[in-house]
């Protein structure tokens, strides 16, 4: 905590890389001893196990009037996290769009953590404000390839992305007024970005199973009589559709309507050639959300925003005289400020590039690809499965299925096998085929590149026996 002299141990300067090594073996050793403790996707027990493990090991709450070294506080701290947290890199944790990030990226952050540059003025972060500028523009040319000059922006993720693409869409709107239009399969964010920026709610359009409708789309947007922004889904949180991204395009055109895509999940498809072909259209967006913490293997927060215009983004500008003074800009000094509606942030950029940089987008493409063909192997095998049900074939690593039994077994399976430790599984509520009666599913989310079919194999079972054993036990009627 102090070095020979008496001083706080910092972690940068000429010396800090000399007391990290020192301490992250305390932190590796805590993280490896509440892995075991936890042997599994998740913690037994339910929320009150875990409360009860935490009081276990700070009995006196954690702001304590005396500390207890950097060593211990490192290793005991580690391990409560560890052995209370679910682990992603678990095939059988699989419930959300919460990825395994790659240990290249992890190691990047300690670094970015570590030099600690903040993102809002050039003089606290040269060469992390010129990296993020380069990979930014790399990232914007392959959303766009066909244009000369399109530019991205990092966010904290899908949500931030949303927001910032109905505030430039209706910065860029007559008399600054723009109604959001989107899908029911839209992400949750689209409705409270139109409530935070003060825009009507958005008008909802009915989709074809979880991809909206262009013919639904034209009629909703020629009711309107103010400008429009359509919000477009490429991978949605429930299924993994794809909107009809070149249709919609069209629709959009024709109607004098502005384009942004929630592409935050399947974004990263672009890199797959057996799956960019699902992307087709998205260029003509005005905007795109992309989220590297899902495809892309990254710890929280690495979202983007993509724009077809650099301009577009202009309307983020702002002065602030100790962050970017006229005189400072004149001389050379690059502004920073308005690449982000937050002031203070992270280098998110820094491991995003380390990651293309060690990795390459081919293979980062073909791990994409093997989430996606997984998930389809998972989908064939559910689909054999006499016990359970498939909703529909994936269009990215999304499998949603169910056992044949009531929407209440379904959902005690999922929080039975939750508080068991055994799987985390998601679930979606969606309809049984066209004009069919909403159901709970439960919900794989694939994004684990080192899992392969056979892993969820045993889940499936595990999964077809627990419906079994509920329906035996309530005498409840098995479902066909």
């Amino acid at each position: 905590m102090a070095n020979s002299r008496g001083e706080p141990a910092l972690a940068g300067g000429t010396a800090g890389h000399e007391r990290l090594a020192e301490l992250i073996p305390f932190a590796l050793r805590g993280f490896a001893r509440g892995a075991a403790e936890r042997n599994g996707p998740a913690p037994s027990g339910g929320p009150a196990a875990v409360a009860a493990e935490l009081a276990a090991v700070l009995p006196a709450g954690s702001v304590p009037a005396e500390g207890v070294g950097a060593e211990r506080a490192l290793t005991d701290l580690t391990a409560l996290l560890a052995a209370g947290s679910v682990d992603p890199a678990d095939p059988w944790c699989a419930a959300h769009l919460h990825c395994p990030p790659l240990a290249v990226s992890v190691a990047a952050d300690v670094v970015a953590a570590a030099l600690n540059p903040s993102m809002d003025s050039w003089d606290q972060a040269p060469v992390a404000s010129e990296l993020e500028r380069e990979f930014t523009g790399a990232l914007a040319r392959v959303c766009f390839p066909d244009e000369t000059a399109p530019d991205a922006v990092v966010t904290s993720g899908g949500t931030e992305s949303n927001l910032l693409g109905l505030l430039l869409a209706r910065e860029h709107a007559p008399g600054r007024r723009v109604v959001p239009v989107c899908g029911t399969n839209a992400h949750h964010s689209v409705a409270r970005a139109a409530w935070v920026l003060g825009l009507p709610a958005p008008v909802v359009v009915a989709c074809d199973g979880d991809r909206l409708r262009p013919d639904a789309l034209a009629e909703a947007l020629a009711a309107l009589t103010e400008p429009a922004v359509v919000v477009a889904t490429a991978g949605t949180t429930n299924t993994g559709e794809i909107d009809p991204l070149a249709e919609i395009a069209v629709v959009c055109r024709a109607a004098g309507a502005q384009l942004h895509v929630d592409a935050a999940y399947g974004g990263m498809a672009l890199f797959s050639p057996a799956h960019a072909e699902l992307l087709a259209g998205l260029s003509e967006a005005d905007s795109v959300a992309l989220d590297m913490h899902k495809f892309g293997w990254q710890p929280v927060a690495a979202g983007l925003l993509a724009c077809r215009d650099a301009t577009r983004l202009e309307a983020l500008n702002v002065r602030a005289e100790y962050l970017n003074a006229d005189d400072d800009t004149e001389a050379g000094l690059p502004d920073l400020l308005g690449r982000s509606i937050r002031t203070s942030r992270r280098p998110d950029a820094f491991r995003m590039a380390v990651t293309f940089h060690a990795l390459g987008h081919r293979e980062l493409g073909r791990l994409v690809a093997h989430c996606c063909d997984t998930a389809t192997e998972v989908a064939e095998d559910v689909a054999a499965d006499p016990g359970l049900r498939l909703w529909a074939a994936p269009s990215l690593s999304t499998v949603l299925f169910r056992p044949r039994v009531s929407d209440e077994v379904v959902v005690r399976i999922r929080r039975t096998l939750l508080e068991a430790g055994t799987a985390v599984l998601g679930r979606a509520t969606m309809p049984t085929g066209p004009g069919g009666a909403d159901q709970v599913w439960l919900k794989l989310t694939l994004l684990n590149p080192a899992a392969t079919a056979a892993d969820y194999r045993p889940l499936l079972d595990l999964v077809g026996r627990t419906a079994a054993e509920m329906a035996a036990a309530g005498e409840e009627r098995v479902l066909s």
